[in-house]
């Protein structure tokens, strides 16, 4: 495999072997061709026009097997925008494929042509009539959506495990459904109207009164083709009887033909159509939702069971009895589940034969769920023991504990994750969805696992057992031609069985895409079929709108673009580029994401040595992948399999560094006191500089330091830079501390936000005393650091050397582990609670062992507030939570329950994530934090607030440089409110 070596502050892989079959060939390496980017930056303007190779390898892969390189992507910011790609696109015979999130699992959000990026710029909710109606825009993440509607007590109703990361727009073009949504709830049954726009360009707002006089005038083809196409489907009655059956159960195959039998008029036969249509019959630039009624009253359990078939026929059961879900996984899911943190790594040893439903009841309230409860035990008990029944507490019994509840469903969601990260090394996951009648579902099973048998596969099978909708995963290597037609010989069984023997959906909530339109006709018939083709050719006549999605006559279509899976670094070789990971990312809207930053360095390793591609792909891999990296390792967080993309990228930095680079950060930790010092006299000395004339001559120095040195030596200055900490710490008694306090080496640097006071050393220190609870702060604290700078910046040696310092002096100052150590910077808490453990020689371990370390926001929520009484509250107070506080857990909580101690009103903005800033990096690419919070910045500046709080120092520089606003610590304004 091919690592990257340094080469000054270049990546240069080494050679690769032998090229992959499916690599980006050399007459790409230009990017988009000349003629097709003129056209583009003179209809759009250069900034919404991606062409540069990189940007088109990054966009190649979606959630799915295949892979295709676009043209050129684009980035449209408004209606007017798409109206005019689609002139454009017709009158330059090109294609258009949408995409938004990306986490297709068929394809659909890949093209060959143009491909257009809707997430970035078409994201927002607003709640309607209460909350029973939501207007979303395509874009917007459906976990976005529904936190939003959750104020309001409603949710929407599809509910697919990928809610985290698919957007609205995909969920409805695949009409999606997930765990509960079912047939009554997806997409297709809760909205109530859209704005479409046609590929002609005409726009349609459904809910317009006119909707339909004005698709008569604009459109007239289109509007009687509908009113015809209804006509021929309401005479033949075998149609219209084969139409509902298919749609009885869960069926994303094909368009909804039932869209003609459940409308009145053209407009709303043209909403039912859009739905599911997989991004082939327009843009749906808006939708209309009616919410459900979010319940918050649940119950869940575990139920293990012998076999993959006995499971199935308990299924009807609970079923019968209302239960909102019931979700199958068999033997191979729950063994590969151990990947998600907090499953039981014992489930590694079940046996692969064995089984479990996890199965779930909501209700409004606790009297409803006990009757919920009370069935489900009848039919616990009517089943019998179930077995096997695996080490761990609580399986096989109903649980309220949302705790428990929630670990439960992370392993069911990471089902596709889990399984796929697992996979055999340079091997691709095919990922199949299909339903059967309910009450087939035992019999559907018997059948999956002979045909698996016949084949030579080993396929893990889960599903959303209530709906009988099964999914099921596979792994062959595409670059094997012998694998590749096994995989054939299995989808012509498979497709055969599912429509001849049950007369089943071939894709019940993942859409058509590209792996089953050969197989479209088999499932509908051909005069079903047939009225699919001309519903495309009326609507879309060009034929410019995903082609070779839903519809297409090449018999092995499914087998083209399937992608090659080449080796990675082993951090990140088990990801399937599923894209969970890219709204938690900070610079998705700048550079990559970490999906993207995996993808591009598979094609580095598909590239033979001395390829064009891979020198051009590797020249831009530095900026747009490694220094843009946040480091804030959110996407691990995101990850169901914790697959740490900002430690790939920080081996990367750790490896372009010199030999000179790595002295100088080794001696910077073995003389940390002089390095410090000098540190806080600089900023004083700037300081000083800015009271006598302003930021501009030091923005200006730094400017030219930078061009001098290089952007991603010297930060840039900013106007929110604090000034310097007083010279010395605040005073403290060794005798009846109640807990060492360690001053994070930043917040002993800088002093109070410009313009404010407040200096967190000294009102962590008093604030305890008055609450009863003095804290220490040793003498020798100077000179010592948690080693997160060394860390992030893939420093190897000064990172040991400092993080062994400080865990024998912690050691020390704690009475060997009797007292606590407080840390007053969340990041700081991480870096010695848990990024300096790999670092430490075998005996500081030992001593690590030992210690309690506490987040100072911690140590406020349970040591400090019991004992005092907030005297001046605050009126309202808006929080910036932390990445260090997500990945500790506890300090998020804790930050919410200070805050709301001090304040009347405490609101986190919806679109709180990484701010980019990580430490200096915001300083030395103030970019990344500009796009990482705009969102957040936009919620923040909506109202007013009394205070900015959040736990640590430089995300609270990044916030202020964001907004404007002061943002401070939440320890300092409860010194301020307890007074």
């Amino acid at each position: 495999m091919a690592v990257l070596e340094p080469k000054g502050h270049v990546l240069r892989p080494a050679p690769a072997g032998e090229a992959a079959p499916d690599r980006v060939g050399e007459t790409r390496a230009g990017g988009t061709p000349v003629h097709l980017r003129t056209g583009l930056t003179r209809l759009l303007g250069p900034h919404k026009v991606l062409s540069g190779l990189t940007d088109l390898v990054r966009y190649a892969s979606d959630a799915s097997p295949y892979r295709f390189v676009p043209q050129a992507v684009v980035v449209p910011d408004s209606v007017q925008d798409v109206v005019r790609l689609l002139a454009f696109a017709r009158a330059e015979r090109r294609n258009l494929v949408f995409r938004a999130a990306g986490t297709s699992l068929n394809g659909q959000a890949q093209g060959e042509d143009i491909l257009v990026d809707v997430r970035r710029h078409f994201s927002g909710v607003e709640v309607e009539a209460g909350g029973t109606l939501a207007r979303v825009l395509p874009g917007t993440v459906l976990a976005r959506a529904n936190a939003t509607l959750a104020r309001h007590g409603r949710v929407l109703g599809p509910d697919p495990a990928s809610a985290i990361a698919a957007t609205v727009g995909g969920v409805l073009a695949n009409n999606a459904s997930g765990m509960t949504a079912g047939t009554a709830r997806d997409s297709y049954r809760t909205v109530r109207s859209l704005t479409a726009v046609l590929p002609s360009g005409t726009v349609v707002d459904t809910a317009d009164p006119d909707a339909d006089a004005q698709l008569a005038a604009a459109e007239p083809d289109i509007y009687q083709g509908l009113l015809d196409l209804r006509d021929e489907i309401e005479a033949d009655a075998g149609l219209t009887a084969r139409i509902r059956a298919k749609f009885a159960i869960k069926n994303t195959s094909g368009y909804r033909l039932d869209a003609f039998l459940d409308a009145d008029s053209p407009a709303q036969i043209l909403r039912g159509l859009m739905i599911g249509s997989q991004g082939t019959l327009g843009f749906v630039a808006e939708a209309v939702y009616e919410t459900l009624p979010l319940r918050p009253a649940a119950t869940t359990a575990l139920l293990f069971f012998p076999t993959l078939p006995a499971a199935a026929a308990a299924v009807p059961h609970f079923a019968q009895a209302g239960a909102d879900a019931v979700e199958l996984m068999d033997g191979n899911v729950l063994r590969a589940a151990t990947a998600v943190e907090g499953v039981p790594k014992e489930w590694a040893a079940l046996p692969e034969t064995c089984a479990a439903l996890l199965v779930e009841f909501r209700a409004a309230d606790d009297t409803q769920l006990a009757a919920y409860e009370r069935a489900a035990a009848r039919i616990c008990a009517d089943l019998g023991q179930l077995a096997p029944r695996p080490a761990g507490d609580g399986y096989g019994s109903f649980t309220r504990d949302r705790e428990r509840a929630a670990a439960l469903w992370r392993a069911r969601k990471a089902f596709v994750t889990a399984v796929g990260g697992a996979r055999p090394p340079g091997t691709t996951l095919i990922t199949e969805d299909f339903a059967v009648p309910p009450g087939r579902l035992a019999e559907a099973c018997e059948e999956l696992l002979a045909l698996q048998r016949r084949h030579g596969f080993t396929a893990a099978v889960a599903g959303h057992a209530a709906h009988g909708n099964l999914h099921f995963l596979l792994t062959f290597d595409p670059g094997q031609p012998a694998d590749v037609e096994r995989y054939a010989a299995f989808m012509a069984d498979f497709c055969r069985t599912v429509t001849e023997r049950f007369d089943g959906s071939l894709k019940a909530e993942h859409g058509t895409g590209r792996n089953l339109t050969p197989f479209l006709e088999q499932e509908w018939g051909p005069a079903a079929t047939a009225l699919m083709w001309r519903v495309k050719a009326l609507l879309d006549p060009d034929g410019i709108l995903a082609p070779h999605v839903v519809l297409d006559q090449d018999p092995r279509a499914h087998l083209r673009g399937l992608k090659t899976v080449p080796a990675i670094e082993p951090v990140a070789d088990p990801c399937i580029e599923c894209g969970f990971c890219e709204p938690t990312c900070p610079s998705r809207d700048l550079t990559t994401t970490p999906r993207q930053r995996i993808v591009l360095r598979r094609e580095m390793l598909r590239q033979p040595a001395g390829s064009p591609v891979l020198a051009e792909l590797t020249a831009a891999y530095d900026h747009a992948a490694v220094d843009t990296c946040a480091g804030d390792s959110t996407c691990k967080l995101a990850c169901p399999v914790g697959i740490d993309t900002g430690a790939m990228m920080r081996g990367f930095r750790r490896a372009r560094h010199t030999r000179a680079q790595e002295r100088a950060a080794a001696s910077a930790a073995t003389h940390w006191r002089t390095a410090e010092r000098a540190t806080r006299a600089a900023v004083a000395t700037a300081d000083a500089v800015r009271h006598r004339a302003g930021d501009r001559p030091l923005a200006a120095a730094t400017s030219l330091a930078r061009r001098a040195a290089g952007p991603g030596l010297v930060p840039h200055w900013l106007p929110e830079t604090p000034g310097a900490a007083p010279r010395a710490l605040p005073r403290t008694r060794k005798d009846g501390a109640a807990a060492v306090y360690y001053p994070a080496c930043v917040n002993r640097i800088f002093g109070p936000p410009a313009g404010r006071t407040g200096w967190l050393p000294q009102a962590l220190v008093t604030v305890a005393a008055r609450a009863g609870v003095p804290v220490w702060i040793p003498p020798g604290v100077t000179g010592t650091c948690c080693a997160t700078i060394w860390h992030s910046k893939g420093y190897e040696a000064g990172n040991a050397l400092m993080a062994n310092r400080i865990v024998e002096h912690a050691w020390a100052w704690t009475g060997g582990g009797r007292l606590p150590i407080v840390v007053d910077a969340t990041s700081c808490t991480l870096g010695l609670a848990r990024e300096v453990v790999p670092y430490l020689s075998d005996a500081n371990r030992a001593l690590h062992a030992e210690l309690t370390v506490l987040d100072s926001t911690v140590w406020a929520a349970e040591h400090v507030l019991p004992r005092l009484a907030v005297t001046a509250p605050v009126g309202s107070a808006v929080l910036h939570p932390t990445c260090s506080a997500a990945h500790l857990g506890r300090p998020g909580a804790a930050l919410a329950e200070v805050a709301a101690a001090l304040a009347e009103e405490v609101v986190v903005p919806d679109d709180a994530g990484c701010c980019g800033f990580a430490g200096d990096r915001g300083m030395l690419h103030e970019e990344l934090t500009a796009a990482a919070t705009r969102a957040e910045a936009e919620e923040v500046a909506g109202r007013g607030f009394a205070a900015y709080l959040s736990a640590s120092r430089m995300c609270e520089v990044g916030m202020a440089h964001a907004t404007g606003e002061p943002y401070e610590s939440v320890i300092v304004a409860l010194e301020r409110a307890t007074r």
